[in-house]
């Protein structure tokens, strides 16, 4: 199986999952925390969507044409849309918790594991200046991970 179909798959149950917390209405914080949170992740997308371009607009994990993007966001995060995603949706989650949010939120993070390990083989083999690239820069969370 192609890393770019798992991807795929990835996502529809990542899109599934998202779908779910918005019809349950858990994922739009109350407290001041959790929406600057949301805000930050918000922030951090539209940053990243910005200095990453049109190119950045797919559901596959596909590498596309240009040079290996490494300002903006990029410079600390490789993966700074998907930590906005995460600040977006598990504030929510957390405020709103049961366990049924609890496993849609676990599903999220999963696919975007997966999505992350798909995006990060196929780019190593695109962009031969990636891994030192990724050897300096942390996946999800500054200075962590």
């Amino acid at each position: 199986m192609s890393l770019k179909f798992i991807s795929i798959i990835a996502t529809a149950a990542l899109i599934a999952a998202a779908v779910a917390l918005l019809m349950r209405h858990a994922v739009m914080g109350t407290g001041p925390v959790s929406l600057a949170l949301q805000l930050a992740g918000l922030l951090l997308v539209a940053w990243a969507r910005i200095t990453f371009g049109v190119r950045s607009f797919h559901c596959a994990a596909n590498p596309t044409r240009g040079p290996l993007i490494t300002t903006g966001p990029y410079r600390c995060i490789r993966n700074p849309i998907y930590a906005a995603g995460l600040l977006v949706v598990l504030p929510g989650v957390a405020e709103h918790w049961s366990w049924i949010n609890g496993l849609l939120a676990l599903v999220i993070v999963a696919t975007l594991a997966i999505k992350i390990f798909c995006e990060e083989e196929l780019l190593r083999a695109a962009y031969p200046e990636y891994q030192e690239y990724a050897r300096k820069t942390k996946r999800v969370v500054p200075f962590v991970i």
